[in-house]
């Protein structure tokens, strides 16, 4: 499949890339592979075993994190349910761009970038893409995925600090879950008050929490990609 993202730069966070109408035969083996697009921050497919077609979660990491970091969020999980995950990294090692500046710009970029890649190189199931993340990936999954909800089945935030929509389009499944320890994102301010405006504004919304501090607990990394799934 090809695509001049080039024609179409960012704009309210709209994301350009689309499955292909005909599923192309795998061109990458089952295990971890660099993406290939850029020097430096990059960022990570995981492919499955098996012939497809699988169900795909992107993976969005932390403040200062990496595409590793963020697969081994959900890494036994995706692995057990047979989906693949791509783990883009945010242009700027500090974090994503709306976490940052308020504005969608070049990691909405890269990611159509990554997108257009992945739907080449594997075999996918156009209804059941999910785009999820952990703290400031978690809320930029969130506010991300509703401004493309035609695109993402599922909406997936692991301790987020807040949801901000640059747009509204579809209505995807939302998941949320918090510890109520968490000493980095307090729960009241951000985990509670991100699923009721989410409740408020009409979303399907799941949300879980847990005792504990910044982290995704395991039992909770299966849940999520189980209700995923499960539509």
């Amino acid at each position: 499949m090809t695509l001049d993202l080039s024609a179409l730069p960012p704009r309210r966070g709209r994301l350009a890339a689309r499955p292909p109408a005909f599923l192309p035969e795998p061109s990458v083996a089952s295990g971890a592979h660099p993406l290939g697009l850029e020097p430096g921050r990059d960022g990570l497919l995981v492919v499955p075993a098996g012939p497809g077609p699988h169900p795909l979660v992107v993976m969005l990491h932390g403040a200062g994190g990496f595409a590793d970091g963020a697969v081994r969020l959900i890494a036994d999980a995706a692995e057990r349910h047979g989906a693949a995950i791509l783990a883009p990294e945010s242009r700027d090692p500090r974090s994503w761009d709306l976490v940052r500046g308020g504005r969608c710009g070049p990691d909405v970029a890269f990611l159509d970038r990554a997108l257009v890649a992945t739907f080449a190189r594997l075999p996918l199931r156009a209804d059941r893409i999910a785009l999820a993340g952990f703290s400031d990936g978690g809320s930029y999954a969130l506010s991300l995925g509703l401004a493309n909800g035609d695109l993402f089945s599922a909406v997936l935030g692991f301790s987020p600090g807040f949801v901000a929509p640059p747009d509204y389009v579809g209505s995807p499944m939302v998941m949320v879950t918090h510890g109520s320890e968490d000493a980095v994102l307090p729960v009241a301010a951000c985990g509670r008050r991100v699923a009721a405006s989410l409740d408020h504004a009409g979303y399907r919304i799941a949300y879980r929490e847990f005792a504990g501090g910044h982290v995704v607990p395991p039992d909770l990394a299966e849940a999520a990609i189980a209700a995923f799934l499960a539509g």
